[in-house]
């Protein structure tokens, strides 16, 4: 029995599939943080990319004394947030959460080596009352 498999996406593939994904589909729960839940877009970006752990790295930050130091210095971060990782040309890598374009990191992470396929990609994070749920800005 001859086995097919399918050929990875190329980073040019990756990116042009995220703006596919609107929102409104299946929702998933992260194993970790049952608070988290993430959507569809997420899902592929981390199913296509191998990097569920980008996943992990962001949901890993909510209830610790950072993300709590991170919010009580500014409030606006209890309702939407920005988390960005970017890919340097070494294959270190830094992500970073915000609560505005522009503003200064509230939290940062470093990390030392990936092979994520992308040089960047966004990540929003919003409240939904009763934890967080981690879109593309396309799903928003």
């Amino acid at each position: 029995m001859e086995t097919t498999y399918n050929k990875p996406l190329t980073p040019a593939q990756i990116e042009e599939q995220l703006q596919h994904f609107t929102g409104g589909g299946e929702v998933y729960r992260h194993t970790l943080n049952r608070r988290v839940i993430y959507t569809e877009g997420v899902r592929f970006l981390a199913a296509e990319s191998a990097a569920y752990w980008l996943i992990d790295a962001i949901a890993l930050h909510y209830g610790t004394p950072q993300m709590a130091r991170a919010i009580k210095r500014d409030d606006r971060l209890t309702g939407l947030q920005f988390w960005t990782l970017r890919v340097r040309e070494d294959r270190s890598a830094s992500l970073s959460m915000r609560v505005d374009t522009g503003e200064p990191a509230a939290i940062r992470q470093a990390i030392p080596f990936t092979d994520f396929p992308l040089k960047k990609v966004r990540i929003w994070a919003g409240f939904n009352g009763e934890g967080w749920t981690l879109y593309l800005p396309s799903e928003h």
